[in-house]
């Protein structure tokens, strides 16, 4: 859910202009024909109704009265209903975008899990008690990093449909971190990879980012793939 008060902001902002001017001209002329102020203003007014409705089913009229009485400094409501009114939206917004998430989660984990499913199957995949799943692609021989230990890895991070969300390689760099300090899908699997080892990694939402996701791309409830590197351990 975008931040209210940012939008609160933006409509006291919206509404400086004199609206019954804006109102007058429409009759007059086409949004197309309007200068880039009131262009502005009109795609604001849309873009913040079309926002908050997916989280409330607002009533335009009121919407607009509501902003009207905002400009002109007139509240129909005294200051203690109109800040029930507000703490009421918040719970009820939030309230949705939990349920939103649920559901986004539900069917991230069922995709997921008809990938490993799927994936385990396959040869050379190897499947761990906690639901991780690993393909050897290069065994090292070097020494077994620890939970303390500070590794430098390069790393690809996919998406089951091959969607790259982050790439050491891409950016030319390696990766410096402690060992404990990542997901906990990696925190198995490094504990596993001598260093000179390069694995793929197959890990379930539990082992990853569960239901909060992370970023544009890690929806809620995703399985990830990691192609995982150890370059060494720093001392």
């Amino acid at each position: 859910m975008r931040n209210y008060k940012k939008y609160f902001f933006i409509l006291i902002t919206l509404f400086f202009f004199n609206m019954n001017s804006v109102v007058a001209q429409e009759k007059e002329q086409s949004i197309e024909k309007a200068n880039l102020e009131e262009q502005i203003s009109y795609a604001l007014g849309y873009d913040i109704f079309n926002t908050l409705k997916e989280t409330f089913v607002l009533d335009p009229a009121f919407f607009m009265m509501g902003a009207m009485d905002s400009s002109e400094k007139k509240p129909k409501l005294t200051k203690e209903k109109l800040e029930q009114a507000l703490e009421s939206y918040k719970r009820i917004a939030r309230q949705k975008q939990i349920e939103r998430i649920k559901m986004e989660s539900k069917a991230n984990r069922e995709k997921g899990l008809t990938f490993l499913e799927e994936n385990k199957k396959k040869e050379n995949v190897v499947t761990q008690p906690s639901g991780l799943q690993y393909r050897i692609i290069t065994q090292g021989d070097g020494p077994l990093p620890k939970a303390t230990d500070t590794v430098e890895c390069h790393y690809k991070g996919t998406l089951i449909d091959g969607t790259e969300f982050d790439s050491s390689y891409r950016r030319g760099t390696p990766a410096t971190f402690q060992v404990g300090g990542v997901i906990q899908g990696w925190i198995e699997a490094l504990q596993m990879m001598k260093v000179g080892s390069k694995w793929e990694l197959y890990i379930p939402p539990e082992l990853a980012y569960g239901d909060r996701g992370a970023g544009s791309l890690i929806k809620p409830g995703t399985t990830l793939i990691f192609e995982v590197e150890v370059l060494g351990i720093v001392e």
